[in-house]
């Protein structure tokens, strides 16, 4: 859902660039473009950090319960 989300806003901001300099002030052109292009990159970056932390977890998590079995312990 991210990365379309990016392409979107890429895409968005694309249009502003190309078409909103008929109608809009370059100064509003910049901003809006920057706004879109910001979250595009947002929304690339983001599921990778996502994906980043739950693989680090997961490793935490199966070295947490590598440790109780070679203890003998189970849960609880």
């Amino acid at each position: 859902m991210f990365y379309l989300a990016g392409v979107i806003n890429a895409f968005l901001g694309l249009y502003v660039v190309i078409e909103g300099r008929a109608f809009l002030s370059p100064d509003i052109v910049r901003w809006m473009a920057l706004f879109f292009f910001v979250f595009a990159a947002v929304d690339f970056w983001f599921p990778r950090m996502l994906k980043k932390k739950w693989l680090e977890a997961q490793a935490q998590r199966a070295r947490d319960e590598g440790g109780r079995m070679k203890d003998g312990g189970g849960r609880g």
